[in-house]
């Protein structure tokens, strides 16, 4: 039934779907559909979750390697792919309409965070690694989006990697002398991410948030 759904989602013009439709396709009576989820929203809300699993088992499938921000590049590209070989249920996972938001986002979101951890404790990270994730992750889904609802305005064959450059540029950078420990802001980052990895055995939680709270601050 979500096959179907997709299908007719996928085929509609208007970017909708009929439950007599769906019901029609697989061969049962709309009390089943009913039945199942509820009613139309429950169905799209079932799609959206379904949309969500398969992206993020496609992202835990990607390798990680021993380069966190090659990893982060090619990230942002297999997202842009998931949503322009899945146009229709890309659209409806981040439509701002859906009557209960999914919680697959969170996940999402801390799976691009852990990239960045593996950044920070690279001394690649200009600021933490939730504010990176915010900044890229925003800038990932605007451009997917773009390109999905208005492809006759954004006909820039590049402007995906146009953006993720300028947009890492502004969070993320190659190991250099001043990552080395030339900038108190990059030293901070990367000390705050090997904390969150590995705890200091000699302070205790409140100790350790603080300390986190200074580092982070000084991060920004």
């Amino acid at each position: 039934m979500l096959h179907a759904a997709e299908t007719q989602l996928s085929a509609s013009p208007e970017h909708d779907i009929s439950t007599r439709a769906v019901c029609e396709a697989v061969g049962v009576g709309q009390p089943v559909l009913y039945r199942l989820f509820g009613d139309k929203a429950g169905l799209l809300s079932a799609l959206v979750d379904h949309g969500f699993d398969r992206y993020v088992q496609r992202k835990q499938a990607l390798a990680t390697t021993d380069d966190p921000l090659d990893d982060l590049r090619v990230g942002w590209d297999d997202h842009i792919a998931f949503a322009l070989e899945n146009p229709a249920i890309y659209r409806l996972m981040f439509s701002p309409m859906l009557a209960r938001q999914p919680a697959a986002p969170r996940t999402v979101f801390k799976l691009l965070t852990a990239t960045l951890e593996r950044c920070a404790e690279a001394g690649t990270l200009r600021v933490p690694p939730e504010i990176a994730a915010q900044q890229i992750m925003s800038a990932n889904i605007g451009v997917a989006l773009a390109l999905l609802v208005r492809p006759d305005i954004y006909t820039d064959p590049d402007l995906s990697a146009r953006v993720r450059d300028a947009t890492f540029a502004g969070c993320v950078s190659r190991p250099s002398k001043e990552a080395q420990g030339g900038s108190t802001a990059l030293t901070a980052t990367q000390l705050a991410a090997r904390l969150r990895r590995n705890p200091a055995p000699s302070l205790g939680a409140e100790e350790q948030q603080l300390l986190l709270k200074w580092l982070d601050g000084l991060g920004e």
